[in-house]
């Protein structure tokens, strides 16, 4: 996808870097066991990485720091078997491409080289950050190292308490007065971040998380690569197979690092709101946070345009076609406001104009994945177009790399040419089932199938059930058109209630 008007691409962007999140992964780069490994950290300095403060015990590598630990030992040869470690390094770090971030811990940043010896000569830049930021001797950094899997989480914690307990003090207050000055090389870490955020496929979302994560690493007060980091955690359940559950959470507490360090920020504001309603069901915080953004910044597209989608999924659709056609106006070239235009067209009843938007914007962008999802379930299924429904959910499904889902799609689409409608629908019903007895699946898709096979009763049994485990699909109960003959029901109506969503019309 184009990125926005106004944003320019880096000058060769730089990929990111290798990730190795194990002891496992970084023992098959060498060809070599864990125990072996563990042993060359301790004894020969491997460089592996630790969250400060960390009980878990996690860990991870970066394959380029491997190269050159490796080159080193080719130097000074010891007991490591440096010829039968050369071969398997090179295969492993020189040819394979790094996996998916939502198949790792996607959500930890860039931390600091381990070592037994705190006097050691390697002491790298995120160890000094973290040392001017905490105070703490350099003894102590270097014997708290970082684990990706919790990093983003960890870092905006450990930002959060420098400032929340160093406010207090009159240098604090003084410096949190003034706007933070990032340093050039974090400025050019988080840019290379919303470059990659603004193409909007999965492999460059998780592109954006690595440099977000970089340039908070280069930079901790640095409130833009927080809301850079919450806003690609926002996308990546829609845009990859990274469960909600994953997303959310790490999506808010960067939001809210990003308006800790930067109260006047309309986009830390916009991230947060965001985070909070689909995340966390709070309608009525996450409009106040929406307010305050375009209060802040009325000129800023992302506010407009999110604070639209939010208004539809409560049924306000006519205050969403206002507010996405001012984004639109403020961002005229942006592909992904004129998608979800398309899906509030859908919404408001207006299906020929959004049929029309989105069928254009497949033509012109086939790989961007929400006019496909759009035209499916917003377009084609309330019309019974079942054949166009499921064609389009199975291009969805390979552009999201959601091969699972393929897979049933192709089973469904053969039980709907075998049994028609009824076939499909119990296909449906029993994916969904399958699906969320094996724990992968969520409540609200049960109830969902259930309801559109008419059987009310076990549709809202599932939807109780949904609500005890804080199912975080709850949020779209307004507009799944499979619900709309509940939508007189008591029961259904105490639900959104309690879920904390606006009363349903």
């Amino acid at each position: 996808m184009a990125a926005h008007i106004g944003m320019v691409a880096p000058n060769d962007p730089v990929p990111p870097r290798r990730r190795l999140d194990s002891w496992k992964e970084i023992a098959t780069f060498f060809g070599r066991d864990e125990r072996t490994v563990k042993r060359w950290e301790k004894e020969r300095g491997l460089p592996v990485h630790r969250v400060p403060g960390s009980t878990r015990g996690g860990v991870f590598a970066y394959a380029d720091e491997l190269d050159e630990w490796l080159q080193s030992k080719n130097e000074s040869p010891g007991p490591i078997e440096v010829g039968a470690l050369a071969g398997a390094a090179g295969t492993k770090s020189r040819n394979n491409e790094s996996e998916p971030l939502e198949n790792s811990p996607a959500s930890e940043m860039v931390g600091n080289q381990s070592s037994t010896d705190s006097t050691s000569s390697t002491y790298s830049s995120a160890e000094r950050i973290f040392q001017s930021q905490s105070g703490f001797p350099r003894s102590v950094v270097a014997a708290a190292k970082p684990f990706v899997w919790l990093f983003p989480l960890a870092l905006i914690a450990g930002s959060f308490l420098v400032f929340s307990f160093g406010h207090r003090e009159q240098r604090f207050r003084s410096a949190l007065a003034a706007p933070h000055v990032p340093g050039v090389e974090a400025q050019d870490l988080y840019l290379k971040g919303r470059y990659y955020f603004e193409k909007r496929t999965p492999d460059d979302l998780n592109k954006a998380v690595d440099f977000f994560t970089q340039a908070i690493v280069h930079d901790p007060a640095y409130p833009a690569p927080y809301v850079g980091l919450a806003d690609t955690y926002n996308l990546l359940r829609e845009y990859s197979a990274m469960l909600p559950e994953e997303a959310f959470p790490r999506a808010l507490s960067a939001a809210k690092r990003a308006v800790e360090l930067d109260p006047t920020s309309a986009e830390a504001h916009n991230s947060l709101a965001f985070a909070t309603f689909w995340g966390f069901f709070d309608a009525a915080t996450a409009e106040r946070e929406f307010k305050k953004a375009i209060e802040l910044d009325p000129k800023l597209p992302r506010a407009h345009h999110w604070y639209a989608t939010f208004l539809v999924e409560i049924g306000r659709s006519q205050d969403a076609l206002a507010e996405i056609e001012r984004a639109r106006q403020l961002d005229p070239s942006s592909t992904p406001i004129l998608a979800d235009k398309g899906f509030i067209l859908a919404e408001a009843g207006k299906k020929e104009e959004a049929r029309s938007l989105l069928t254009q914007l497949i033509s012109s962008q086939p790989d961007f994945v929400h006019p496909h999802s759009y035209l499916a379930e917003s377009v084609y299924l309330p019309e019974g177009n079942y054949g166009g429904f499921l064609a389009e959910k199975r291009i969805v499904a390979r552009l999201r790399h959601d091969t699972a889902a393929d897979l049933e799609l192709e089973k469904e689409q053969g039980a709907y040419e075998k049994g028609g409608v009824r076939g499909l629908l119990e296909a449906q019903r029993a994916f969904a089932l399958q699906s969320f007895d094996r724990h992968s699946g969520s409540a609200v898709e049960v109830a969902s199938a259930y309801a559109t096979l008419g059987n009310n009763e076990e549709a809202l049994k599932y939807l109780k059930i949904a609500y005890e485990r804080h199912d975080l699909l709850l949020a779209t109960l307004p507009l799944n058109i499979s619900f709309r003959p509940l939508h007189q029901k008591q029961e259904f109506r105490e639900l959104v209630a309690k879920v904390g969503l606006p009363p349903i019309n």
